[in-house]
């Protein structure tokens, strides 16, 4: 698959990047692309939801009245999870939500979302940025010239840049991430992916070396 560099002003370079087949345009499997996501969502879950049962409330444990003979119906303590107060019964307790899944599983699912976005034609490839001081209206400008200033993107960088990152940081819109930790959620959850020239020469090179 082949995609045009841009320039920072949104004109082509004449440089093209071939992004693999085996990764960009493969056949999606939705299946584990849900599953890679219902991962992702379950890790953000802390799950410290607690409620007392009748044996942590406080009060006195002395029984109310005698079993019989009052004419009303039988009572424990006043923890009894009937009365105010009292404890819950099968309340929440603190418990992990992580979900296992197999290293193959989830790189099929990025690899079947990235096929998506292409099919898409949702990926921007960029020439590296380099920015002298931070700027996050030199990155705007960046973005309005490639005409994605108003959607979601992702900005897929190969290697940490402490002026772009910090650029990125106050745009809303945009998630700055490394090209080492992209996952299947944010993928799916940007409307445009931006890959710097370096970044998508990433996947050729790891291509070649698997060949």
């Amino acid at each position: 698959m082949q995609v045009e560099v841009l320039n920072t002003k949104g004109k082509k370079t004449g440089r093209t990047v071939e992004l693999p087949e085996d990764i960009f345009g493969t056949e999606p499997n939705d299946h584990v692309i849900y599953l890679a996501v219902k991962q992702y969502l379950a890790a953000q879950r802390q799950g410290t939801h607690k409620v007392k049962t009748r044996a942590e409330v406080q009060g006195a444990s002395r029984k109310l009245h005698r079993q019989k003979g009052t004419g009303g119906s039988r009572k424990g303590n006043i923890r009894n999870p009937l009365y105010k107060g009292g404890g819950t019964i099968f309340g929440p307790k603190p418990h992990s939500y992580d979900i296992k899944l197999n290293r193959k599983v989830k790189d099929l699912a990025k690899i079947s979302a990235l096929s998506y976005k292409a099919k898409e034609n949702a990926i921007v490839v960029i020439e590296d940025i380099t920015l002298d001081t931070p700027g996050t209206k030199n990155f705007m400008n960046i973005l309005g010239s490639l005409k994605i200033a108003d959607k979601k993107a992702m900005f897929i960088m190969p290697e940490g840049n402490n002026n772009v990152e910090l650029s990125i940081r106050n745009v809303p819109s945009v998630l700055g991430v490394l090209l080492s930790d992209i996952n299947t959620y944010d993928i799916v959850n940007s409307e445009v992916l931006i890959l710097t020239e370096s970044a998508a020469k990433v996947f050729t090179d790891e291509e070649k070396a698997e060949a």
